[in-house]
């Protein structure tokens, strides 16, 4: 399925292993793969056809110390806020291995396109990202 990436499979296991959780009013736990009732319903309100989870924390899945992931989500809410989107607080953390959780957004109706330049930006391995569907999928960026 991801046999074109040069991200190790084991790291792609734990991406779909991840349990993305959003913090909005009615809480949700995104999982890769699952319908989300509560994300369509988040969908609809903001009256969307689309969402991404994304991080700017640890580039290319790399350890990095809490101050240098702060300033680095200080930039993307930026860079969010000149697109004109809005950016729902959140973390992914996977529910067994020892790697902190990372903080996030879900940002309601940024396109694919968006997101992986984002994703790219911010030197990320991956975004999620959801249709109208509200199936969210791992979208590898390398």
């Amino acid at each position: 399925m991801f046999s074109d990436s040069s991200i190790a499979g084991g790291t792609i296991q734990a991406y779909l292993e991840t349990e993305y959780l959003v913090f909005d009013e009615a809480s949700t736990m995104l999982h890769i793969g699952q319908a989300n009732p509560m994300l369509a319903a988040l969908h609809d309100a903001y009256d969307v056809p689309c969402s991404a989870f994304i991080t700017a924390c640890n580039p290319f899945s790399e350890d990095c110390d809490c101050e240098s992931n702060t300033a680095r989500m200080v930039a993307l809410a930026v860079d969010l806020k000149l697109l004109g989107m809005t950016a729902i607080e959140g973390i992914g953390k996977h529910p067994s291995n020892n790697w902190p959780g990372e903080a996030s957004f879900l940002v309601p109706g940024l396109s694919l396109e968006a997101a992986k330049a984002l994703g790219t930006k911010y030197g990320q391995n991956a975004i999620v990202w959801s249709a109208e569907n509200a199936v969210p999928r791992l979208i590898l960026l390398r």
